[in-house]
C-alpha cells in the first residue's frame, strides 16, 4: 500500500532557516518495505548529485532511525547533516509514519532527534519514483510498448508492484514539474475474463475488499498462486513470492507459470485504466522491485493485449509508450529534488 505522505509543521522561520541551507549535502531515503535506499545527495545544477549510497535491507534493522543513524556514522569527514527528505510508502499520523508493509513502526520525532536534523521532510514513495523519471533517459529503460508517435508534452503515469502497488503521476510544469500521489492500487480488482473471474471468487473468500494490491504486489502474487491451486483442487505448496516467481520462471510448477501468466495479464489490463484515466501522453513507466525481475516473461506476456483492450480508447493507447525501470536510486533522488524544489521542509 503506498499512502501519500505529509510532515510534521513548523515555523516560518524554521522554514526560511531550512531553504537557506539547501545548498549544504543532505540526506534523502526512499523506504519501502523490503529495502531502505539512503544516500548522501547535493544540488548539481537543476539536478541532484548522489555522493554516497547504501540499500539496506529493512528486516536486518529494528528501524527507520538506526538505518539512518548507521549510514551517518559510515560518512567520513563531512560535516554534519543537519536536513534529510524521506520518501517512505506510509502516512503520516502525528509522529508516526503508518503503513503495514513497513517491517517497523516510523517515528518522525525520534529520527529528528537521534540525528539532530533541524529539517526533515516526509512524501510518498511513489511520488519521489516518479518526480525522478524525469531525468531518465531512454537508455536506462526497457521498452515494453514502442509508439511510432512523436513524444509529447502531458501526464506521465509511474507505478509498479513490489511490498504494494505504488503509482504517480508527474504532471510537467514551469519552474518545476508537480507530482500527483495516488491511491490507484486501492482500486477494487477487475476481471478481465472468465479465469480471473473464477480468481476473484476465490479471493473473496474472507475478504470484504478486493483490491488490485490484493493481486498486483509481492504477497498478491503469492495470493494468486494460493487462488489457481485452489481452482486446480491442488494443494499450495509455495509461500513466498520469490520462490512463486522462481518456479514460474524456470518453469517447475505449472501453477505458479499460471499465476505468473495471470499476474501479467491483470497488470497489463490494469496499467491502461490508469493510462485512460490520468490522460497519461507523456508515457508509462512501470517500476518496483518484481516487474525487473521477470523482464522477459513480461515481455511476452498478455500485457500489452490487456493494455491495448479498451474498445474505442485503443487509439489513444496507441500513442502512449511504456517503459520498464530498475527502481535503484530513483526514490532517492526524487526524495531530495521534492525536497530542493518543493515545499516539504518539516
Amino acid at each position: 500500500m503506498s499512502h501519500k505522505g505529509q510532515g510534521v509543521g513548523e515555523s516560518a522561520k524554521q522554514r526560511e532557516i531550512v531553504r537557506a541551507s539547501r545548498q549544504e549535502a543532505f540526506l534523502a531515503a526512499d523506504v519501502g518495505g523490503t529495502h531502505a535506499r539512503v544516500g548522501l545527495v547535493q544540488r548539481a545544477g537543476n539536478g541532484i548529485e548522489v555522493l554516497r549510497y547504501e540499500r539496506y535491507a529493512c528486516a536486518d534493522w529494528p528501524s527507520l532511525t538506526a538505518v539512518l543513524k548507521d549510514f551517518v556514522g559510515r560518512l567520513e569527514s563531512h560535516a554534519p547533516i543537519a536536513h534529510c527528505a524521506v520518501a517512505s510508502a506510509g502516512y503520516v499520523l502525528g509522529d508516526a509514519v503508518v503503513n503495514e508493509n513497513l517491517p517497523w513502526p516510523v517515528s518522525i520525532g525520534d529520527i529528528r532527534t537521534t540525528l539532530g536534523l533541524s529539517g526533515l521532510a516526509v512524501v510518498n514513495d511513489f511520488e519521489a519514483v516518479a518526480y525522478a523519471c524525469q531525468f531518465l533517459e531512454s537508455h536506462q529503460t526497457t521498452a515494453v510498448i514502442e509508439t511510432t508517435a512523436e513524444p509529447a508534452v502531458g501526464p506521465v503515469l509511474v507505478m509498479g508492484p513490489g511490498t504494494g502497488l505504488g503509482s504517480a503521476v508527474l504532471l510537467p510544469g514551469t519552474p518545476h514539474a508537480t507530482v500527483l500521489a495516488t491511491e490507484a492500487g486501492q482500486i477494487s480488482l477487475a476481471p478481465g475474463n472468465e479465469r480471473e473471474s473464477a480468481i476473484l471468487g476465490v479471493l473473496s473468500r474472507g475478504r470484504d475488499y478486493v483490491s488490485y494490491e490484493t493481486a498486483l504486489s509481492g504477497p498478491g502474487l503469492v495470493n494468486l498462486y494460493n487462488a489457481i491451486s485452489t481452482l486446480h483442487g491442488v494443494p499450495s505448496i509455495l509461500a513466498q513470492p520469490a520462490d512463486v516467481t522462481r518456479a514460474a520462471l524456470d518453469g517447475s510448477d505449472p501453477v505458479a507459470v499460471e499465476a505468473l501468466d495471470v499476474f501479467c495479464g491483470l497488470l497489463g489490463s490494469f496499467v491502461g485504466d490508469l493510462a485512460m484515466l490520468y490522460g497519461a501522453r507523456g508515457g508509462v513507466y512501470l517500476a518496483g522491485g518484481i516487474l525487473p525481475q521477470i523482464r522477459d516473461r513480461l515481455l511476452q506476456s498478455s500485457f500489452a493485449t490487456r493494455f491495448f483492450n479498451k474498445g474505442v480508447m485503443r487509439a489513444f493507447l496507441q500513442q502512449v509508450p511504456v517503459r520498464l525501470m530498475d527502481h535503484g536510486q530513483l526514490g532517492v533522488i526524487g526524495a531530495a529534488g521534492l525536497y530542493l524544489h518543493g515545499s516539504t521542509a518539516h
